[in-house]
């Protein structure tokens, strides 16, 4: 019986590498049922919102969704989509691992980490006041002399559940997938409740895995440090959500970039994997973009679906596409395009 999964084309190179995406997943032989809807500027023209109640019920229905690049307008405009369908659905887990492949161009190798980010929580949840309204007048009252007139206020907000269930996942996926140690990441000498919080609960939460897991923290400025001068000391790490953004991008950065970066949205049932990266609105048709984050997120799917051999066979034909370094797309390297990327890796597996 096959799958039914919700295909979220997303918009600027969206379309282009979710459907490159899909064919490479079909080869592997894992039947699916893509229902095929729409999020981004593109459908906002038509339909005066990003994203479009269908879009959501489809992926609330099916459980599961594989997603393209999605704009996100800066400083002005409509909200993120992406924190949009998070929020929506409870998806709280960010998962992003981060690792190296020979064919890469990067300054480290043999590169394996995970990052674990809370998604629902922190400066993400998106309670903002701008400058002179009543509530962020309210708020600098409030403040006693702390924050200056004419502010514009954003809230960060964590809750012990919120911190409890994303570091209890980094926690069980270590254990799941024979990893070695868990490092909480936050702030917590300069923002003592919010980040103090985050510390506190990830300790208890730590105590049930005494002897299975190791556990360790680190301050996020000194974090950044580390992982350019020793990534290899570092396994799971975890964080809140705005470390967790920025730190993934650094990650993604010691193995070569965001286009080689696969990335999935977990929530308690319901999940949606995407590439790490933006839409590249800029190379919009042009069958140009490296398809292989979101191929690498296919693959994620796969092992989520239990499809553990396909997922096997999907990423060793990436790996062996990538080295071989003949039908990769510029950024590797290389001449090919999207398609001709896609169809290499489609290629290998269907003669694995």
């Amino acid at each position: 019986m096959a799958y039914k999964i919700t295909l979220v084309r997303g918009d600027g190179t969206g379309p282009e590498l979710t459907e490159v995406t899909a064919k490479v997943i079909e080869a592997t032989g894992v039947k699916i049922d893509w229902e095929v809807m729409e999020a981004g500027v593109d459908i906002m023209e038509k339909e005066g919102t990003p994203l479009p109640d269908k879009t959501l019920q489809s992926i609330a229905k099916n459980k599961i969704a594989l997603k393209g690049p999605i704009t996100t307008p800066i400083g002005t405009g409509f909200r993120s989509v992406n924190v949009a369908i998070r929020k929506e659905l409870d998806l709280f887990t960010c998962l992003r691992p981060c690792k190296s492949y020979v064919g890469v161009k990067s300054r480290f190798s043999d590169i394996d980490l995970v990052v674990v980010r809370e998604n629902t929580e922190d400066l993400y949840a998106g309670v903002e006041f701008p400058e002179r309204t009543d509530e962020a007048n309210k708020i600098i009252e409030l403040s006693k002399g702390k924050i200056r007139p004419e502010s514009s206020i954003s809230i960060k907000s964590f809750s012990e559940f919120g911190c409890e269930r994303i570091v209890r996942f980094a926690f069980d996926y270590a254990v799941k997938n024979n990893r070695k140690k868990v490092t909480a990441v936050a702030k917590a000498n300069i923002m003592k409740c919010t980040d103090g919080m985050f510390y506190r609960v990830a300790r208890e939460v730590a105590k049930d895995y005494e002897g299975k897991i190791e556990y360790e923290e680190r301050l996020i400025d000194n974090m950044c440090m580390q992982l350019v001068q020793k990534p290899e000391l570092y396994d799971v790490i975890v964080l809140p959500n705005l470390y967790g953004d920025i730190l993934s991008d650094l990650c993604a950065g010691l193995v070569g970039g965001l286009g080689v970066a696969p990335g999935a949205n977990l929530g308690k049932d319901c999940a949606v994997f995407e590439a790490v990266h933006g839409s590249a609105p800029k190379y919009k048709g042009l069958n140009k973009v490296n398809p292989m984050a979101l191929i690498l997120s296919g693959k994620m799917m796969l092992d989520y679906l239990g499809e553990f051999d396909a997922a096997k066979r999907l990423d060793k034909a990436v790996a062996e596409v990538v080295a071989e370094k003949k039908f990769v797309t510029y950024d590797l390297g290389g001449t090919a395009g999207t398609k001709e990327m896609g169809q290499a890796i489609i290629d290998r597996i269907k003669n694995s």
